[in-house]
């Protein structure tokens, strides 16, 4: 039996002011009787969070629709109203998504409606390039249309403020609550679409912006003498996305002119037909590419996800072996080349910083500190990155990379967000100054092992959909809070991190719901529930170092490998989650 405020959530979507394809659908389901599903798409509305919305496309109060895009949108046109800020406009982009073209469009109208500028990609771009756009243009805000890695169901609605970061504290929480106020749409204003541009206020950005951007990103090349001689073979795929442009001719600027694009995915899809998770983290997203780029024997496979903020790599080692990256290993060779290459060539700023998340691979700390170098730590979220551009302005230090596991990395100030064609470009780029010194990027990813020791990291996500589900990721959190183990396997626990509850005021961090265990010989585990999916996401540190003169690299690594594996097992029984 449906609850009363369920059923009247049905009747008003069955109304007037929804469109008749959006009542067809819901009118089926009820007389496919089918209740579960209704009860799912009505039982809440999805929710406007930090990272703005995401969610399943379809008709309902909790799914990704045109109404739903219509109201957050009037809750951030009040929020910029009030600030008196609507002359400076918002920039609006979006991905090869299903529905993307018409939310990003219901934006721009219910924006000109309330009187705001709007700049509007007419082109599908990148994430990073609304990041970039929000400052060039000095507009108050930025709206992404994506759900970056998902699969083709979903689509979301991403927030990035001046700063041309996501929403950060105290803007995120005052953003909410506006749209939070939004509770019919008798509240919201919109036009016509074929109003949209004739507005005085609609202003074209592609050519505002992507000239400079990649003009930007040239200006990050450390070796640019030694690109336009490298015999390096590329293979790049943007999964059907965004990539599909800026990467090509970022990589050209840079002086690359042998690149092969894998011609299955190389055109915007939102059906995303043979990466159905074009997340580059999974490696059945990145096979099709990968078998392109084995029979072309290239140097290095790179690919992007649909909304070109992530990176996925696959390397040649020697011969015609190859090896596909984590997102820690990315980030250690990414690090490690912009480290060492500035300052060996006198490039390195003063007060340089880098910034990673909890957690990613603590071998980027042991680079820098080997260079002087501070590195900061933030929650997990490449926002929390974005926020601290905004601290560096001040403070003097000078951010010159940062990243995170989840294959999201940037360098340079100029976009406050992860950015895949900076980082494509920047690979491509030490793949091609190792190449001419006649070593493998691969060779120089196990120096480093044997230099700092190393870290095996992994990640293990458990999903609990439902109402359901969110009370058992609840309860997990609790019972690591009040009654942790105090031994797991042979790893003794040393000390419990909750950065929920402050046990531990020397991480100067915002109030998280995460658990951090810190355990013997450098290992850890870290849980906290997702902020966008019905999952929980425990993360797995183990270390070692070259135990003597006759353990090679490899050794090393399957050794720290087994007890990493070890750990994973034994926490996931403990938990009852395996």
């Amino acid at each position: 039996m449906m609850e009363k405020f369920i059923t009247k959530r049905i009747e008003e979507w069955q109304g007037p002011d929804y469109d008749e394809k959006t009542r067809g659908e819901i009118l089926e389901l009820i007389k496919q009787n089918n209740e579960k599903e209704l009860i799912d798409r009505f039982y809440t509305e999805l929710e406007f969070g930090t990272a703005g919305l995401r969610g399943t496309l379809g008709a309902g109060s909790n799914r990704m629709n045109i109404y739903v895009v219509r109201k957050a949108t009037q809750g951030l046109a009040n929020y910029i109203l009030k600030k008196g800020a609507g002359s400076r406009g918002v920039l609006i982009g979006r991905d090869s998504r299903i529905m993307s073209d018409s939310f990003a469009l219901e934006t721009a109208s219910v924006l000109l409606a309330n009187g705001i500028k709007v700049f509007y990609f007419e082109e599908i771009h990148p994430t990073p390039t609304v990041s970039f756009g929000v400052r060039h243009l000095m507009a108050i805000a930025g709206v992404m249309i994506t759900a970056s890695h998902n699969p083709k169901e979903y689509n979301g609605y991403k927030v990035i403020w001046e700063d041309g970061a996501q929403i950060t504290p105290p803007y995120d929480s005052e953003i909410i609550n506006e749209v939070r106020e939004i509770t019919s749409l008798e509240q919201v204003r919109h036009i016509p679409d074929e109003d949209i541009r004739k507005s005085p206020i609609f202003i074209k950005a592609d050519e505002l912006v992507d000239d400079d951007y990649l003009a930007e990103i040239k200006s990050l090349s450390i070796h640019p003498d030694i690109i336009s001689s490298s015999k390096v073979k590329i293979t790049y795929s943007p999964l059907y996305g965004t990539g599909f442009r800026l990467v090509p001719l970022s990589l050209k600027k840079f002086g690359f002119n042998n690149i092969g694009i894998v011609e299955e995915q190389a055109m915007p899809d939102g059906n995303f037909p043979t990466a159905p998770h074009p997340n580059p983290e999974e490696k059945e997203a990145m096979e099709v590419g990968m078998k392109h780029a084995i029979e072309n024997e290239s140097d290095v496979f790179i690919a992007t996800d649909p909304d070109a903020d992530r990176l996925g790599v696959m390397l040649k080692k020697e011969g015609l072996n190859y090896v596909l990256l984590n997102g820690n290993q990315i980030a250690i060779l990414l690090g490690f080349y912009i480290i060492s290459q500035l300052k060996e060539t006198g490039k390195m700023p003063v007060n340089p910083r880098i910034i990673k998340t909890i957690v990613t691979t603590d071998t980027l700390s042991a680079i820098a500190a080997a260079y002087g170098i501070e590195t900061e730590e933030v929650l997990t979220g490449f926002k929390w990155i974005g926020a601290k551009l905004k601290e560096y302005e001040k403070s003097g230090f000078n951010y010159i990379f940062g990243g995170e596991e989840s294959h999201g990395y940037s360098a340079g100030t100029f976009v406050r967000d992860k950015d895949a064609v900076i980082a494509a470009s920047l690979f491509a780029e030490l793949v091609a100054f190792y190449y001419n010194k006649g070593i493998s990027a691969y060779r120089v990813l196990e120096d480093i092992y044997a230099r700092f020791g190393f870290y095996r990291e992994s990640q293990e996500s458990v999903i609990f959909k439902g109402q359901e589900g969110a009370l058992k990721i609840s309860a997990l959190m609790e019972r690591l809070r009040s009654d942790a183990p105090k031994k797991i396997g042979s790893y003794e626990v040393a000390e419990l991190i909750d950065l929920q509850n402050g046990k531990n005021p020397d991480w100067q961090l915002p109030s998280s719901n995460v658990i951090i265990l810190k355990l013997s010989d450098n290992a850890k585990v870290i849980s906290r529930p997702s902020g966008t999916e019905p999952k929980i996401k425990f993360y797995f540190t183990t270390f070692g170092k070259l135990a003597d003169g006759r353990e090679s690299v490899s050794e090393l690594m399957e050794r720290v490998s087994r007890a990493h594996e070890e750990l994973k097992s034994n926490f996931l029984t403990e938990m009852g989650v395996r």
